[in-house]
């Protein structure tokens, strides 16, 4: 019984995407923001040297007369100016900074929970309402500056979900969690037919129910325990009132396309103290 368990563990594992048993490396992300400026890279800002990582820094070499050889070394990292620059932690970042750490940085929240728009390596609104959030979450003074202890509270593993939830809709997920370009999707978005059923992801209180200007349209959000809510965007009707309490599979709503949506899905959300979790983690 043993073996059977362990061979199907090993047979999920090799499975899963490769992006997915990938290292991840903040380095890596801040170079793909800067090949990213000089039209060297389009994929991800996913943090993964992958072969189009290392095509684009072969593409920045030859061009700069630098050996191809894909990997970013001194050399490179000079070439690429002041988005090769600073590295990580030689600094305190304080608003209007740029650069090579600056795009770490924005990376780093953006794993830990806490999205700031796109990653490009500036330090500004965005990134600093940001850092502020998750210094809040990290128990940190939010002062909007990443100095020592928020660099030391980044090195902490992103969160998940303490509690399992079950899935609001029965279909197929299309965008996940994670880099999307140069931004970060908070959520999974489960695309389905205009009108389709919405259940609630487990038992908790109905805390906002209305139009979000934001973006996310018409928004419910369920508040749960343990400082968990779960959000449910897009939608084209409300199946709930504010302060209402529900159970898992509940009708809440109904799928739509409202806000910044390019189309009929429902995009979901889950946040532990303010900072959003991979859901398919956390999902039955």
């Amino acid at each position: 019984m043993r073996r059977a368990a362990a061979f199907v563990v090993a047979m999920l594992a090799l499975a899963a995407p490769a992006a997915a048993r990938a290292r991840v490396s903040p380095n890596a992300a801040a170079l793909q923001v800067a090949l990213r400026a000089t039209a060297d890279y389009a994929g991800d800002v996913d943090g993964i040297r992958g072969p189009g990582t290392r095509g684009a820094v072969r593409r920045f070499q030859a061009r700069h007369g630098l050996a191809a050889d894909g990997v970013a070394g001194p050399a490179t990292r000079r070439a690429l100016g002041r988005r090769g620059r600073p590295r990580w932690g030689s600094r305190t970042i304080t608003r209007g900074a740029r650069g090579w750490d600056v795009a770490y940085l924005q990376f780093q929240l953006s794993r830990h929970g806490f999205p700031n728009g796109g990653i490009d390596g500036g330090f500004g609104d965005h990134a600093i309402n940001a850092l502020r959030r998750f210094q809040a979450f990290a128990g940190l003074a939010a002062d909007g500056v990443a100095g020592p202890a928020t660099r030391r509270a980044l090195t902490t593993p992103p969160p998940q979900s303490p509690l399992r939830f079950y899935r609001p809709l029965t279909v197929a997920i299309g965008d996940r969690f994670g880099p999307r370009g140069a931004t970060f999707h908070p959520g999974l978005d489960f695309p389905a037919a205009p009108g389709t059923r919405i259940g609630a992801a487990g038992r908790g209180c109905v805390s906002y129910v209305g139009y979000d200007p934001g973006g996310y349209g018409n928004l419910v959000i369920i508040r749960h325990r343990l400082g968990l809510v779960t959000m449910y965007a897009h939608l084209s009707a409300f199946g709930v009132r504010q302060g209402q309490c529900v159970t898992g599979h509940d009708f809440i709503g109904r799928v739509g396309s409202t806000g910044l949506s390019t189309g009929p899905h429902l995009h979901f959300e889950i946040r532990v103290r303010g900072a959003a979790v991979d859901p398919a983690r956390a999902l039955l």
